[in-house]
């Protein structure tokens, strides 16, 4: 009877160890995937959804996140848009926890200066958030005029004017490092 006992006990105690051994296993394989996980494919993962962007420059967006492309997003407030540029932000508040991968090379490609170029081409009338710099420099208003490699060139008119020649106060040469939002004048612009 004991010799039962015995084996009863060294089974119980393999058995143990096989799945103390896969858990660890398990617990592992979850660590490296999630270290394999990045943002973009997190904020895609959270399409849709209600969230609040944190610049650096202090300034908070919320609203439904519609958009996670390369390099930046787009919100859809209730009355604008807003795209915002990966690197101006300091930090997310409302994402879930689904990653989704872009399955598309070409959609992986398409940049800021994309976005910039459809906006200057709609002639969009646009409010830039700047990622620092003096307070009336945070809200710049105006039509894109010319997008470059690494800035654009934006005609900055008063609010409601059109671009014309005679209405543009300055031309404001913004490079995408210094860019922290760009929101839109009216609904549905970008």
């Amino acid at each position: 009877m004991r010799w039962d006992a015995l084996f009863d006990d060294m089974e119980a105690q393999f058995a143990e160890g096989d799945r103390l051994a896969i858990e660890a296993e398990i617990s592992e394989r979850a660590r490296v995937e999630g270290a394999a996980i990045v943002l973009v494919d997190r904020l895609r993962g959270s399409v849709s959804s209600q969230v609040i962007v944190h610049l650096l420059c202090g300034k908070t967006f919320e609203g439904t996140l519609s958009h996670a492309g390369a390099e930046a997003l787009v919100l859809n407030e209730a009355r604008h848009q807003v795209l915002i540029p990966y690197g101006a932000v300091a930090r997310y508040s409302g994402l879930g926890r689904v990653s989704i991968a872009e399955p598309s090379q070409v959609r992986r490609r398409i940049g800021l200066a994309s976005a910039l170029r459809g906006l200057g081409r709609d002639r969009a009338e646009l409010e830039v958030t700047v990622r620092s710099g003096p307070e009336q420099a945070n809200g710049l208003t105006g039509v894109i005029d010319r997008v470059g490699n690494d800035f654009f060139d934006m005609a900055l008119v008063n609010p409601g004017e059109a671009r014309r020649a005679s209405s543009v106060r300055q031309v404001a040469t913004i490079p995408f490092q210094a860019l922290g939002a760009i929101r839109s004048r009216s609904a549905g612009d970008l």
